[in-house]
């Protein structure tokens, strides 16, 4: 596997599981994404985020 298409996973898993907690959030949380930009207001869950970056390293779910 080459970086970019690492890079490709990793931001994919970041934005998806941003996104999963946005959508748990109750509104506390939102999530705007464009090609190359994410904008972020309210709580993040770091440890879930940080599992979620691990987990497409090692080639997880």
């Amino acid at each position: 596997m080459n970086a970019e298409s690492m890079s490709n996973i990793i931001r994919e898993a970041i934005i998806d599981e941003l996104k999963r907690q946005a959508e748990i959030s109750n509104g506390a949380l939102t999530v705007q994404t464009t090609d190359d930009l994410v904008t972020i207001n309210g709580p993040v869950d770091l440890d879930d985020l940080v599992m979620v970056v691990i987990g497409s390293v090692a080639g997880g779910p």
